[in-house]
């Protein structure tokens, strides 16, 4: 993802969840996705959708059972 989408991804989110440690940061091999992070931990991955000529974008987080306890 360029740089202005990843800003525009971290401000949503950062408004959002009312956190300004959000950051969408590009994947080195990947041009359609960016990583999520909280601070400094990984949450999960933002995939845009733009095949229909409709841009929206996905967000996929998972959650290990051991972060449950």
């Amino acid at each position: 993802m360029k740089p202005d989408e990843l800003a525009k991804l971290t401000a949503y989110f950062r408004k959002t969840f009312n956190n300004s440690t959000i950051v969408a940061k590009a994947r080195p091999q990947k041009k359609d996705s960016c990583e999520l992070y909280v601070g400094e931990e990984f949450v999960g991955i933002v995939s845009r959708d733009d095949e229909d000529g409709d841009l929206s974008y996905n967000f996929s987080m998972a959650i290990l059972d051991i972060d449950l306890e």
